[in-house]
């Protein structure tokens, strides 16, 4: 074969339709037939996404996370009953986060009964399995064979991170459907399909609305279209439908905060908007970045063997590794061979995947923000491996494949999710669902000063008009004079029926400093109430009196 191959100008690999992997005849006879198996192939894969993601949530058990004790529960809380406005950040500064993408799970929390409503839920995002099918059709062209898409889904479904978040309140899986529908229209479109740029960039731009750590993903699919057919005209229909799609789902919320504290995105990026009522600065969690640039390059082979210090809690995942390795080995036999390994539309998704995976690494480091990607690893371990094999053959666009390529690349999956191990973010078993009852002290409404975290997640089973006023987050403790504490001393003026009430973890040992600046003090001759907490640490709510003490000592 001459080192000049080139794949044939409308070969699936170039093609710019959504749905093409199989090429036939147009006559009738053999069309209808063909569409009729599609049709049931699309809806057998959607319904078995569903399933699996349901499965896996009633075998996984029910969500009890941190962050949804935190702040996930009380978000979607104070959306729904307008409680912004009434509170002071019971969830800490994750309390101005958009609260949208967790109202699926706060309202099938409440409205479904359990194991169900985890059951639903898993449901929706399971359908990232049917996205990363249909995704890897568009990218695998005329190699999207039966092995190499039943490897690219089992690949994606044993995802440790997407595992760990199925049947949750996280907003990174939840997200990742818009993400990965975007990255795949994008990538089917071409020159005569310029809306599918703005659809693209509508579905992006609605992750990043939702979720703000999403924006590696735009950055990521805008330097990718530089490799589109007319790559300004391409950009400026992605950022026209970005900005519709991050202003429908997050102009409002940010709005919202720009009324209130003079910066959309409160209480980051501070140091730009300089709020009064947040630290200067851009602070962020540097728990889990790479120190120095040899860790940086490391980072996906210590996921490999277990070590999970971009996580709290530990998971395994050769993904990225396997990822990486293939693309050096890809690039060294085209470089070799001197054959044209890659069409365009594969350079475009190893962009985005690359400027995408490093600005997360850059930015995060958060294992959990890069759940699209370690969805994504999937297609894209089986387009490497597909192109590898054939520059082995000198065929690298090749829609067939040997038997021992097939067999290579399912057994490579199997490989990988055996060897994936999912995290844990806290669950309960099913047979004895979180349904607590608060004592009848609580009933009246009442003024809680929650004096540590996770707490968010009691307010709602408090009495009807109750407030909640946070005084522990260290990354965003209350300024002194500003608009969140004047707020709690004017309710703390105006008390209501049930009294004034300190709110912790029981076993530990109450801040009584952080009561000290607001003139509190927890009455020693009134018993405290207890709310069984879901973990086995139980929440509890000791009754306040004034005191002569008004001046915060050290915490």
């Amino acid at each position: 074969m001459s080192s000049q191959y080139r794949p044939a100008r409308n070969s699936p690999a170039e093609a710019g339709a959504l749905f093409r992997p199989y090429a036939g005849t147009n006559e009738p006879g053999f069309v209808r037939p063909m569409v009729a198996r599609r049709n049931l192939e699309i809806w057998l894969v959607i319904l078995g996404s569903l399933a699996a993601g349901a499965a896996y949530a009633w075998f996984a058990g029910e969500d009890i996370n941190w962050d949804w004790r935190n702040y996930h529960e009380y978000g979607a809380f104070a959306l729904l009953n307008g409680r912004f406005d009434q509170d002071v950040a019971p969830g800490g500064f994750q309390t101005f986060l958009n609260p949208l993408p967790y109202l699926p799970a706060y309202l099938l929390r409440h409205h479904v009964s359990a194991p169900f409503w985890g059951m639903w839920l898993g449901a929706l995002h399971g359908l990232n399995l049917a996205l990363i099918y249909w995704f890897s059709r568009i990218v695998l062209g005329g190699a999207a064979n039966v092995w190499a898409l039943a490897a690219s889904v089992v690949i994606a479904a044993f995802g440790p991170m997407t595992l760990s978040e199925v049947g949750t309140s996280f907003a990174d899986i939840l997200t990742a459907l818009p993400v990965i529908a975007g990255v795949g229209v994008m990538l089917s479109a071409n020159a005569q399909h310029r809306a599918r740029y703005v659809i693209a960039g509508m579905l992006i731009g609605a992750a990043a609305g939702l979720k703000l750590t999403n924006m590696v993903f735009c950055v990521g699919a805008a330097i990718s279209l530089l490799y589109a057919a007319r790559p300004l005209s391409a950009l400026c229909c992605f950022a026209a439908g970005g900005a519709v799609g991050a202003l429908g789902t997050g102009g409002a919320w940010a709005w919202t905060l720009w009324q209130e504290f003079g910066n959309p995105v409160f209480p980051f990026y501070n140091g730009i908007f300089r709020s009064p009522e947040a630290m200067d600065g851009s602070f962020a969690d540097l728990r889990f970045m790479p120190h120095g640039l040899w860790e940086a390059f490391a980072y996906p082979f210590y996921w490999a063997v277990g070590n999970y210090r971009s996580s709290e809690w530990p998971f395994r995942d050769p993904r990225f590794a396997i990822a990486f390795v293939l693309l050096a080995a890809t690039v060294g036999a085209g470089l070799l061979s001197r054959l044209r390994i890659f069409t365009r539309r594969d350079k475009q998704f190893l962009v985005f995947f690359l400027v995408a995976y490093v600005v997360w690494l850059l930015e995060f480091s958060i294992h959990r923000y890069a759940v699209a990607l370690e969805l994504l690893c999937a297609p894209l371990i089986v387009l490497l491996f597909s192109r590898l094999s054939g520059a082995l053959q000198r065929k690298p666009f090749a829609s067939s494949r040997p038997a021992w390529a097939s067999f290579a690349t399912a057994g490579l999956a199997v490989a990988i999710a055996l060897w994936s191990q999912p995290a844990d973010w806290s669950r309960r078993p099913w047979s004895d669902p979180y349904q607590p009852q608060p004592p009848k002290a609580l009933s009246e409404a009442a003024t809680y000063l929650m004096i540590e975290k996770p707490l968010g997640y009691m307010v709602p089973l408090l009495g009807p008009g109750s407030r909640a006023y946070q005084l522990s987050d260290i990354l965003m403790p209350i300024v002194p004079g500003g608009s969140l504490d004047h707020r709690i001393r004017a309710g703390l003026a105006h008390p209501l029926p049930g009294g004034v009430w300190a709110m912790h973890l029981r076993g530990s040992a109450p801040r009584q400093c952080l009561l000290d600046e607001y003139g509190w003090e927890i009455d020693a001759s009134r018993a405290c109430a207890v709310i069984p907490g879901p973990e086995g640490v139980d929440i509890e709510a000791c009754p306040l009196r004034p005191s002569a003490q008004t001046k915060s000592q050290s915490c």
